[in-house]
């Protein structure tokens, strides 16, 4: 009996278990064919609208900023070199690298004593030319004497032989005392040629000695000068760099000691393409006089500003484009900020443009288009007019788009005639619900079957607030979207 018992209820689970899956073959099988009939009721397609990003053109006069990077420079740098070799004997504690020193201060000091011997024998020399130049003086005003006294005696001699003529006319005297009166006005006229010969002599011995004299004040100024030239002076006031000199060490002449920076006289050597260069110029093509924000690199937010001074004269082997030169503007701690040979990051201000608005690189398209929210909230591409690209902004001309709104993020889901929900980031964070439209976006939330409790209750909270933040509605309406 038990056996019998257990058979039939075995029979009977067997058969409903066969009847269970018949009938889910019947529902399968008929949910299939309706699926499949052409006569099934259809669904009306609903448009997809996409939420979107949207800024508001506005004419305005943009200034571009142009960046780029460039290279401190010296404007005034003074090597210090010996004029004259020597033993250095004193050395300036200013003297030393890094350490700023003053114009006209006295550096280093070489052994003076040559170069005071030099000058000793340099006025000695002078004293000497000058008693020549005297004595060649007197002998000029002696000569002068001797020729009138020799002149005088021609003139005597020319009256005794008058006399001994006469009286040879009036047969009184001879004609020998004629011809010796005759003989001895020769030897005066011989005499006179001899004083006046003297003279001349005297004359050019002045000129010798004024020679000598000049060539000796000459002298003892090169002997003065090769004093001076023992004390090493600065010729710049600024810090002194590329000192190896020590007291006692033994210096030729032209021999670089080091130099002398002036910190306050900067310029910073800029690179720039072609096309940047091109920003930079005037109507009449001359390099404008803009304003130049420099960064010193590792400074934080500290900014510094210069003016645009000069374009190189030639562009150099290997290199391209134009190299612009920035003359800093002199500022507190400049020399501190900036030295020769940092590179720095450099902005430069182009020439402003009106009519002029700018948007994020993303709201261009490829071909120069924007995407301007027209009727119903639909996208119209429309051709724009891109002054500048600056890093991740575009400069366009606004024109006739001023006060439309146009997409500032672009993607594969917008186009011409797509319909979006437009979402304005520069309006306010909060915004004002319409009852009903308070009343969808609560029911939403309550019917969501993928929030906890606890995050219902809290925008349900939120959503009866007079104002609700803009991010969790554009949030909830996504999720309306699907």
């Amino acid at each position: 009996m038990r056996f019998l018992r257990r058979s039939l209820t075995g029979l009977f689970l067997l058969a409903v278990t066969l009847g269970l899956l018949g009938l889910a073959a019947v529902t399968v099988g008929n949910a299939l064919r309706q699926s499949l009939s052409d006569d099934r009721p259809g669904r009306t397609p609903e448009e997809r609208v996409v939420a979107a990003n949207v800024l508001t053109l506005t004419p305005g006069t943009v200034t571009p900023q142009m960046t780029a990077f460039g290279k401190v420079e010296a404007r005034r740098t003074l090597e210090l070199r010996s004029r004259a070799g020597g033993t250095v004997v004193w050395v300036a504690d200013s003297f030393r690298n890094g350490l700023a020193v003053t114009e006209g201060e006295v550096l280093v000091r070489l052994d003076p004593a040559p170069a005071a011997e030099a000058l000793a024998l340099a006025q000695a020399g002078l004293t000497e030319a000058r008693a020549a130049a005297d004595e060649a003086v007197a002998a000029v005003d002696l000569a002068r004497d001797d020729l009138a006294a020799a002149e005088a005696q021609v003139e005597l001699r020319r009256q005794a032989l008058a006399r001994q003529q006469d009286l040879a006319a009036r047969g009184a005297g001879s004609s020998q005392a004629v011809e010796t009166a005759e003989l001895a006005l020769s030897a005066a006229d011989q005499s006179v040629l001899s004083r006046r010969q003297a003279l001349a002599s005297a004359i050019a011995r002045v000129d010798q000695t004024a020679v000598a004299v000049t060539r000796a004040e000459i002298a003892l100024t090169e002997a003065e000068r090769g004093l001076a030239d023992t004390e090493l002076r600065a010729g710049l006031a600024g810090r002194v760099d590329g000192v190896t000199l020590v007291t006692g060490a033994v210096v030729g002449a032209n021999e670089v000691f080091g130099r002398i920076v002036d910190l306050l006289a900067l310029d910073v050597a800029v690179r720039l393409s072609t096309a940047q260069f091109g920003g930079l110029l005037g109507s009449d093509g001359a390099l404008r006089d803009a304003l130049v924000t420099v960064r010193p690199g590792g400074a934080g937010e500290v900014t510094l500003t210069g003016r645009l001074d000069r374009v190189g004269a030639a562009v150099g082997e290997g290199q391209t484009g134009r190299l612009v030169y920035v003359a800093m503007d002199a500022a507190p701690g400049v020399e501190t900020l900036l030295q020769p040979g940092d590179f720095v990051s450099v902005s430069i201000e182009e020439a402003a443009l009106p009519d002029a608005a700018v948007l994020p690189a993303t709201a261009l398209g490829r071909n120069g288009t924007l995407l301007a929210l027209g009727a119903e909230d639909r996208l119209e591409e429309v051709a724009v007019d891109v002054l500048r690209r600056h890093g991740d902004d575009v400069i366009i001309r606004v024109g006739s788009l001023a006060g439309r709104d146009v997409v500032s993020e672009r993607s594969a889901f917008l186009g011409d005639g797509i319909r979006i929900r437009p979402i304005r980031p520069q309006a306010a964070a909060d915004v004002f619900l319409t009852p009903e439209r308070r009343a969808v976006l609560m029911a939403l939330v309550e019917a969501s079957q993928s929030l906890a409790e606890a995050e219902k209750t809290a925008l349900l909270r939120a959503l009866e607030a007079e104002t609700v933040p803009a991010e969790m509605i554009d949030r909830l309406e996504r999720r309306m979207d699907g």
